[in-house]
């Protein structure tokens, strides 16, 4: 008898009302993801922040946006739960409590900003549908927006715990770097973690890598405009590193590559005797079983299908994808001839893990 012939179990009804229950709560908040995405590019959050018990008008006006869209958006966050509504005067308001995860003030706990996420991977959707039937993978050509989000993304965490967090993870290193030192990122995007560092440590030398145009592009341009001669940014596969340094960088750029074992051999084969390669990247096991509890177990899939497995399928690469956890890194990262590994998370970036690893 085949699988399909198998007698089905009994249907157990207070179990399959509750699954249907969680199914439609499923449908409710991810149309609420997209409005929290509307509102964040808008700056709805912030303008409620900065007005409470304000009307429908009153917010558009001060948002600088039409009205209609923001009374009909102010009323999907109300039955959402999100903003509280006030019926005898048509006032809104976006609780502190609220605030403190939608809010631009809100730094690195500002969820807001990752829901864009969402909306990305609906444009790529139909492709990805058609990668599950044919194979191959999405183009990095497919995400103009990634690269921008990225940096925001990052910019909530570095900006705040870059210089003063994950540096001093490395024991030494902020003095090294306030002494000067040659230090490389690689797969860059837009250029704003050595954008920080250079800042922070003027002696030392900066210099970002990435394959793509656009965010070198937009990378030299911010460094014009920051007046740092102490940065640079250089157009290159991360498998082919020239030069030297003292420290290299990686953040949430390794599991994504078509190449990884490549590239942390480069890497490791560009430091100095005595160097570092710092590296940040998803805070996930290998094992499906280990992450069934994680917080944000689904969306880590989700981005990996959407996004990380399949732009990386699309070059002819290996497509980490979620298999790219704490312990792959670890193998891989010592496989490459990093000796000595240690791993470690911050306060503040729940979704990534910090690697430390040198070669002797």
């Amino acid at each position: 008898m085949s699988t399909l012939d198998t007698p089905h179990a009994p249907l157990d009804a207070a179990k399959q009302e509750a699954f249907a229950g969680e199914v439609a709560d499923v449908l409710n908040k991810a149309v609420l993801a997209l409005l929290a995405s509307v509102g964040h590019q808008c700056g709805l959050f912030d303008t409620l922040a900065a007005h409470p018990r304000s009307t429908s008008p009153d917010l558009a006006k001060a948002a600088a946006l039409d009205e209609r869209y923001v009374r009909e958006w102010l009323g999907g966050m109300v039955v959402g739960g999100f903003v509280e509504y006030d019926p005898q005067d048509g006032t809104y308001t976006l609780p502190p409590e609220h605030a403190a995860s939608l809010t631009t003030a809100a730094g690195p706990d500002n969820f807001a900003g990752m829901m864009p996420y969402i909306a990305l991977m609906g444009e790529v959707e139909q492709q990805v549908v058609d990668c599950f039937r044919h194979g191959g993978g999405v183009p990095y050509s497919a995400y103009p927006r990634f690269q921008r989000l990225q940096a925001e993304e990052t910019a909530r965490v570095y900006d705040v715990a870059l210089v003063d967090t994950i540096v001093p993870l490395v024991p030494g290193l902020t003095e090294r770097l306030r002494a000067g030192i040659d230090v490389l990122d690689v797969g860059t995007g837009q250029g704003h973690a050595p954008l920080v560092l250079a800042r922070a440590f003027p002696a030392s030398r900066f210099c970002g890598l990435d394959q793509s145009e656009s965010g070198i592009a937009a990378a030299r341009a911010e460094a014009d405009r920051s007046g740092l001669g102490n940065l640079d940014y250089v157009l290159a596969d991360a498998t082919q590193i020239t030069g030297a340094y003292d420290l290299i960088t990686a953040f949430d750029v390794i599991h994504d590559l078509a190449r990884p074992a490549e590239t942390l051999r480069a890497i490791a084969g560009a430091l100095r005797p005595g160097g570092t390669f710092l590296m940040g990247d998803i805070a996930a096991s290998s094992k499906l079983e280990e992450n069934r509890g994680h917080p944000f177990g689904p969306a880590l899939y989700g981005f990996s299908v959407f996004y990380c497995m399949t732009t990386s399928l699309g070059t002819g690469g290996a497509g980490l994808g979620t298999v790219w956890g704490q312990d792959t890194a670890v193998r891989m990262l010592k496989e490459a001839g990093f000796e000595h590994v240690d791993v470690t998370s911050i306060e503040g970036d729940p979704i990534n893990v910090y690697y430390v690893a040198s070669q002797g």
